[in-house]
């Protein structure tokens, strides 16, 4: 179980338009307000990242996602139940977002998670939160804490200390995208 004064920081991080590192239900990540434009500018430059490589966010529930896509497709509803193991969609015309989060064709990568820290985080900050790689562009990602770069850990304002002891190597999630013709292709399995 997570320590209460380790979440409460790392939530008023997120609501202050800080940056965290923290554990999902994937791999460790670099996350942020999802609607502030300013933080995601931040990890752009943390990961030393091309602002036109989207990154993607975490919600805590499904009924959340039609707050920041204009046309959800039904097949979404099926896949996110179905799914086994942690799922990324990525959706056409996302909105209510920072718009330098949003991918120039207007797309953006929503996973719902099932780790329990960040769900209550997602819920209490009541916004999407980013989530990418904690690692810099086209280096890679660390499947554990102790993996991450000292460069990292230091351009953050928070390090969350729930699970840095897990040993367990996780991975990335599975990726998806779902055309405006419900068709669905396949990125990463």
């Amino acid at each position: 179980m997570y320590n209460p004064s380790d979440f409460k920081t790392a939530l008023q991080t997120l609501k202050n338009g800080g940056i965290i590192l923290y554990p999902t239900d994937t791999i460790w990540g670099l996350g942020c307000d999802a609607t502030n434009e300013e933080a995601v500018k931040r990890i752009y430059e943390i990961k030393k990242r091309s602002n036109k490589k989207s990154m993607l966010v975490l919600l805590n529930n499904p009924g959340e996602i039609q707050k920041y896509i204009t046309n959800m497709p039904d097949i979404a509803w099926d896949l996110i139940e179905l799914s086994e193991k942690p799922l990324t969609i990525i959706f056409s015309n996302a909105i209510n977002l920072a718009p330098n989060l949003i991918n120039e064709d207007g797309s953006l990568g929503i996973r719902i998670t099932q780790d329990k820290f960040c769900k209550k985080l997602a819920e209490q900050l009541r916004k999407p939160i980013v989530s990418t790689s904690a690692n810099i562009s086209s280096e890679q990602s660390p499947q554990t804490f102790s993996q991450i770069s000292n460069s990292i850990i230091n351009s953050v304002d928070y390090v969350v200390k729930y699970r840095q002891d897990d040993a367990n190597e996780n991975i990335p999630s599975s990726i998806i995208k779902l055309e405006p013709n419900n068709e669905v292709r396949i990125i990463r399995e």
